[in-house]
């Protein structure tokens, strides 16, 4: 790599990251000492796999990936159909089983669509930026992300296909979408969210929501994961109880506390110190990646960018609600932190095209 473009990188995107790799590798090292540290050293694995990957992703314009997206786009369509195919993994069909490995593609579909969509979007404003609130090229935007968000709903996976969602807002925004729109969408929402829980959502998924509203309504059966997470996070305090000493963390009370409970491993055993430093390194996160949006050397990038930091925004925003009881349960992992090989590696792609993109950058873009 040119040393202008080393120069120009956003360093404090890699180190939030690296510092958060190391805290999800200690807690789960207390979270797997009874089960023969199994998960840490597939996590373990995953990581150094992800290094070459991460320096190629860096050292390869982002603009070809967005020219290359429509085919990665198309792949992962393919794959997330094909999931849908397979044996059901705690109700879901999310997963291709590799040996001892598993491969989630709505993972890597992430990282492709973010690209998709930042290329329709730019092809949509070559005449005028503006071009972006006509109907119809809306239209094909939403269409475009639709797609891959319905198949991973018939999974189902909810909480990865708000993830797409808080996403495309994202873009949307920093592609100065006008107010109106945003107005009918909220209106949509209060209109749809209602609905939807009445008349669409499975028993499974009203379960969670009556659960976040009232755990109490069924303490030992769909409450008992939140109430555990929450008393984990209290027997904290300030300070924490200990690497490997949490009781609900050791005592098996967690569940699964390598990937949806994971801040409760934290909140519990390295206290409100530990829990504050890991929020707010993801807080620096997402304020140093929308700067790299902002300074992004054309649109392409800066809407690349802004979807990316919608993901790590949901991801990090929903993981550790849903553990405090702030928000429902989704299943959604906690970026660099939760177990898990396709969540670990598309995330650190798309830290490295953050990073590649701030190497990259000249310009200020947001629309005014």
């Amino acid at each position: 790599m040119k040393k202008k473009m080393l120069k120009s990188i956003e360093w404090g995107i890699l180190v939030c990251t690296l510092l958060l790799v190391v805290i999800g590798l200690v807690a789960l090292f207390s979270a797997t000492q009874n089960l023969n540290y199994e998960e840490l050293k597939k996590q373990a694995l995953w990581l150094v796999i992800s290094i070459p990957i991460v320096i190629l992703v860096i050292a390869i314009d982002y603009n070809f990936y967005c020219k290359i997206s429509p085919i990665l786009y198309g792949i992962s369509i393919l794959l997330l159909i094909a999931v849908l195919f397979t044996e059901p993994i705690n109700g879901a069909t999310s997963w291709f089983a590799i040996g001892p490995f598993s491969f989630q593609p709505a993972e890597f579909a992430k990282i492709a669509v973010v690209l998709f969509v930042a290329n329709i979007m730019v092809k949509l404003q070559k005449k005028d930026k503006d071009e972006i609130n006509r109907v119809w090229k809306l239209g094909l935007i939403i269409l475009a992300l639709a797609v891959p968000v319905v198949i991973i709903i018939k999974q189902p996976d909810y909480g990865t296909a708000l993830a797409f969602l808080v996403s495309l807002i994202f873009m949307l925004f920093v592609a100065g979408i006008r107010k109106r729109y945003i107005l009918i969408a909220t209106l949509l929402v209060a209109i749809v969210v209602p609905l939807a829980y009445f008349f669409m959502l499975p028993d499974h998924a009203k379960s969670r929501i009556d659960v976040y509203l009232n755990p109490d309504l069924d303490p030992r059966g769909a409450g008992y994961n939140i109430i555990q997470s929450k008393l984990a996070i209290g027997a904290g305090q300030a300070f924490g109880m200990g690497i490997l000493k949490g009781n609900q963390t050791q005592l098996g009370y967690l569940y699964p506390k390598t990937t949806d409970f994971i801040f409760a491993v934290i909140g519990e055993e390295m206290g409100f110190l530990g829990g504050t430093t890991v929020i707010a390194l993801y807080i620096a996160l997402l304020i140093q990646s929308i700067k790299v949006a902002k300074t992004a050397k054309d649109d392409m990038g800066s809407y690349v960018a802004a979807g990316i930091t919608g993901i790590f925004f949901f991801h990090m925003l929903e993981n550790i609600g849903m553990t405090m009881g702030l928000l429902p349960i989704t299943g959604i992992p906690l970026p660099f932190v939760s177990y898990g090989g396709s969540s670990l590696l598309t995330n650190l792609i798309l830290i490295a095209i953050l990073l590649n993109i701030s190497g990259r950058r000249q310009r200020t873009l947001f629309v005014e």
